[in-house]
């Protein structure tokens, strides 16, 4: 039997409220033609009728895959929605198909209910605290215990419980109002007056335990279940029009699977040709676009792959293709430009994909793009010349103590020459000026590693441990300076950063009584850390039993930092 015929067949039966028979011949419709979104959303019309709501969304998602400008599919994936009690996700399906077909006042009303619900879901969320533990909870809490000995209110609470919808007929009952905020954790004592007040805003009465209960109020009717939303009429969508789309389709894609085999061949004339025979058969199947785009790649005709893709987007954009798609277009793009090394139009292109669709491999080439243009933009911008002419200026600057503009002559000098150590080194010490100590200490390293021999640079590292207190650290590096001075062109300045470390580290030592240098130490959570290390107490034993040993210990970098620590609060004394 056709498919239209199964089609008819299904609509027939749904029509006399068979729904079961309808979803068995609109099965047997979509076994046979499973790109006709008309069939999937009448299935979900039967499923729906049937309250079986998953399938329904199942299906109704099929019909938006398949033709996201049918605002019928948006419609059934709202009723779906709206059965599986998911209101905003319904209310955001109705206003997706609105905006495909605003004057479609059907579906304006369903998104009116399903909005209405959605309003009713704030206090039915505090009727969820009444759960099985509920009465537990309230023996346990000295305001609400007095409560389980009322029937009236114990009745509300058991049928809050049944239906957590019932709290918004009782929330005008001051005990009802006590339980929810006892609850919550919020002592109810300190509330306002107001806050218990009656439905008519009189002062509500005390709880006490020898007031008898007020009479119940009448009892309302318990909210009604969420409306349902009502089967609508099956499509019919059959014109000759229609089925000549579709057979065009089917024809289009056997096509583009024919190319992509003779692709996956590497065989790509002959892809190519069945490509350009998919899109002559149906200039609706944007995919075929983007396949051919994948060939000409291959065969590394960039600028018509450029093209293609770009004819790909905009044929895309006017058909309201998967997003997908699109960014697939913009991607393999961004491929081609790649390859010409137009990387501005790479980047361009790359952020035009991620913008669709988000995917690693798109993500990982664009940063790699990135990086590469960075750099390149980095090596056209250098020249030694115009380094030396802004590092001057930075010292003239520096000099008349205006250490911004020394910084910003600084920062070209680097940009101008970043293999100069000098650059570093000099804007090290306006960094020190700045007192951005750890910024400076980084300038000193790469200056010591472009130079290891650049004694100034050790030295302004020494000023900045100097200036962080840390002596011995300083003392160190100024040794170390020393030995990279083979010249001893640098001895009065190396030997005057060593007497500043020493005049520091005595000053420590001897400022105050030896108690408050002690309790002032013990303070600091590195000191505590130190002292508290069983290995370095092992040590400091031994070094209290020979001092010599000291030196030993000395050789080891990590006990040497330690050490360090506590010399420079103080702990130990050197000398």
């Amino acid at each position: 039997m056709a498919g239209e015929d199964l089609k008819a067949l299904g609509n027939k039966a749904f029509s006399s409220g068979d729904y079961e028979t309808a979803i068995k011949y609109f099965t047997q419709a979509i076994e046979q033609d499973p790109t006709n979104h008309v069939l999937y959303s009448n299935r979900s019309a039967a499923f729906t009728s049937l309250k079986d709501y998953s399938k329904a969304l199942e299906d109704a998602e099929k019909t938006v895959s398949i033709k996201p400008d049918w605002s019928k599919g948006y419609s059934r994936k709202g009723a779906a929605l709206h059965g599986l009690q998911q209101f905003r996700e319904a209310a955001e399906a109705y206003k997706a198909g609105l905006k495909l077909e605003p004057t479609n006042a059907q579906m304006q009303k369903a998104l009116d209910d399903a909005e209405s619900e959605l309003s009713k879901e704030g206090l039915g969320g505090i009727g969820k605290m009444f759960g099985p533990d509920v009465f537990a909870k309230m023996a346990t809490n000295p305001q609400l215990s007095t409560f389980l000995s009322q029937p009236d209110v114990m009745q509300k609470v058991k049928e809050i419980q049944a239906n957590p919808r019932n709290v918004n007929m009782y929330l005008n009952d001051p005990r009802i109002m006590q339980i929810v905020m006892g609850l919550m954790g919020i002592n109810a004592n300190v509330a306002t007056p107001g806050d218990f007040a009656g439905a008519d805003g009189s002062e509500a009465v005390p709880m006490e335990e020898d007031v008898k209960p007020a009479p119940a109020p009448t009892p309302k009717s318990a909210p009604p279940p969420p409306k349902q939303q009502e089967p609508v009429p099956m499509e019919e969508d059959s014109t000759d029009e229609e089925k000549e789309k579709r057979a065009k389709r089917v024809e289009s894609d056997k096509a583009k699977e024919l190319g992509n085999a003779e692709y996956k061949k590497r065989k790509f004339e002959a892809a190519l040709d069945q490509y350009n025979r998919a899109w002559e058969l149906d200039d609706t199947n944007v995919a075929v676009l983007t396949n051919k785009a994948a060939v000409l790649f291959e065969m590394k005709k960039y600028e018509e792959t450029i093209k293609v893709c770009d004819e790909a987007v905009e044929r895309g954009r006017e058909l309201r293709v998967d997003y997908k798609l699109v960014s697939r277009a913009f991607g393999r793009a961004g491929n081609a430009y790649l390859q010409l090394d137009d990387l501005d139009n790479a980047i361009k292109y790359f952020n035009k994909s991620l913008s669709e669709h988000r995917t690693p491999d798109i993500l990982n080439k664009l940063r790699e793009v990135e990086k590469l243009k960075k750099e390149r933009d980095e090596l056209s911008y250098q020249n030694p010349e115009l380094s030396n002419e802004a590092r001057e200026r930075g010292n003239v600057h520096f000099k008349d103590h205006r250490y911004p503009e020394a910084m910003k002559e600084y920062n070209e000098a680097v940009k101008r020459n970043p293999k100069d150590a000098r650059n570093y080194s000099n804007r090290a010490a306006c960094f020190i000026k700045l007192m951005a100590f750890p910024d400076a200490e980084k300038d000193c390293d790469k200056a010591i590693e472009l130079d290891e021999n650049f004694v100034r640079a050790y030295v302004r590292k020494a000023a900045i441990y100097q200036f962080k207190k840390d002596y011995m650290k300083a003392i160190d590096i100024c040794n170390l300076a020393k030995e990279k001075d083979v010249e001893g062109k640098h001895t009065k300045e190396i030997d005057a950063q060593i007497m500043q470390a020493y005049a520091g580290l005595n000053e420590v030592q001897t400022s105050g009584n030896r108690e408050e240098i002690t309790k002032r130490a013990m303070e600091d959570p590195e000191v505590q850390a130190v002292l508290g290390d069983p290995v370095m107490q092992t040590i400091l034993q031994q070094m209290q039993q020979d001092p010599n040993a000291a030196r030993d210990h000395m050789k080891n970098p990590a006990v040497a930092a330690k050490l360090r620590i506590l010399i420079n609060a103080g702990i130990l004394r050197v000398g």
